[in-house]
């Protein structure tokens, strides 16, 4: 591996490690039927209550979790041989994909924390 290749591929890595921090935190607090983020603010028990009852039920959602895991084998995938097997036209659309999911998550919790539309930082 030269440099050059290096330098492309580094980023790869740590994007893959937060998108499996990030389904790792959520597997932890599905287990422990809690709602939210590991480091945001602590959701209470009627809110808890509401949410599950409104929304869905906390301890099987599964999907968000599911997320993490496809994202981190995404980014690995732009970078080794193996997603180098997969169409360029399907990888992009895969990535646009992903980069939507990701920036509607966070368009939600922006407009969440100025509004207050759900369960977050009112």
């Amino acid at each position: 591996m030269d440099g050059v290749d290096l330098q492309r591929r580094w980023p790869a890595y740590p994007t893959a490690v937060v998108f499996l921090s990030y389904a790792a935190g959520k597997a932890a607090f599905a287990l422990q039927a809690r709602l939210g983020l590991p480091s945001g603010p602590v959701v209470s028990a009627a809110e808890h209550e509401r949410y599950a009852r409104e929304v869905m039920d906390v301890a099987p959602h599964s999907g968000v979790r599911a997320l993490g895991l496809l994202g981190a084998c995404l980014v690995l995938a732009t970078v080794t041989a193996l997603g180098g097997r997969v169409p360029r036209p399907l990888m992009l659309l895969m990535l646009v994909g992903m980069t939507l999911a990701a920036g509607a998550g966070a368009v939600v919790m922006i407009v969440d924390g100025f509004i207050g539309i759900g369960v977050g930082w009112q």
